[in-house]
């Protein structure tokens, strides 16, 4: 079937203004032109330039788990504890964040099986406030943890964010080592804590729980770091090499484990956990 019979077919009925929108997607990297079912098939890669573009917690969690996963209820925790506000009140950022959301914070935790392996998935909206880690970030990601610890599985977190809460101030920084501390209780029951880490992972969340995996994997040419290139940059009075803190240059200089297409990813992290929990392998 040509793209235009594509693309006749799946209009609605309605007028041209309603659909014309979502009908194409512009890659970011490449700037061709994508018809948008046909990007969403492709897992949300650009099929001219292999831009794995960013995606939401939903579609990350239904590529990871196979069919009929539990999704956790994601924690309450005290809003706008610090009752902050800059150009606009911090609860009025959230209020806008969540209307764009179908969930309330940038982390999201689902339970069941990869492949019929036994899995907790914890996924970092990018596009729920940059996925910045606050309070409820940090609960839902020990949340995941304990369900992970109580069903003796392995917990695989799949990180995107640009770092702390600045609306929540030091209790933002506070959820690095609680995290870490989860990360070590994961340890010490012996149960497998891997990092899948997608574009970008930046800020206090690589200062903490993105860095900490038993396995570390990342999605191709996702950025990865702590502080801004231009900031290293200036503070060393150096020019950066290219490729610098992009996955496929921190794997050659092992910082990552491996460099995993998104197509792929399913199947390598079942693979993975045949060798560390291999009693729960399908």
């Amino acid at each position: 079937m040509s793209w235009l019979n594509r693309v006749r077919n799946s209009l609605p009925f309605g007028s041209k203004r309603e659909t014309s929108d979502h009908l194409w997607t512009k890659c970011p990297n490449c700037s061709q032109m994508i018809f948008s079912k046909e990007y969403e098939e492709n897992l949300y890669v650009c099929p001219r330039c292999d831009y794995h573009g960013r995606i939401g917690a939903d579609a990350r969690l239904n590529q990871l788990l196979d069919a009929g996963y539990d999704l956790l209820a994601q924690p309450v925790v005290k809003e706008d504890p610090l009752k902050f506000r800059d150009s606009k009140r911090y609860t009025d950022r959230l209020k806008q964040a969540r209307a764009k959301s179908a969930h309330n914070d940038a982390f999201s935790v689902g339970a069941g099986t990869i492949e019929g392996r036994k899995a907790v998935v914890g996924v970092q909206d990018f596009m729920f406030m940059a996925g910045s880690m606050g309070m409820a970030v940090g609960e839902a990601f020990c949340q995941g943890a304990e369900r992970a610890l109580r069903d003796r599985s392995a917990y695989i977190v799949v990180t995107a964010a640009g770092g702390a809460r600045m609306q929540e101030g030091i209790l933002s920084l506070m959820q690095m080592p609680k995290a870490t501390v989860m990360t070590r209780r994961l340890r010490e029951a012996g149960l497998p804590y891997i990092v899948v880490l997608s574009d970008p992972t930046t800020g206090g969340v690589t200062a903490s729980y993105a860095m900490l995996g038993d396995v570390q994997i990342a999605e191709p040419g996702a950025l990865i770091g702590f502080a801004g290139q231009r900031v290293i940059q200036e503070t060393i009075r150096e020019q950066l090499p290219d490729g610098f803190q992009r996955a496929e240059y921190l794997h050659k200089h092992g910082m990552v484990d491996r460099v995993v297409h998104r197509k792929d990813l399913r199947s390598e992290l079942a693979t993975i956990l045949d060798y560390l929990q291999p009693a729960h392998a399908a």
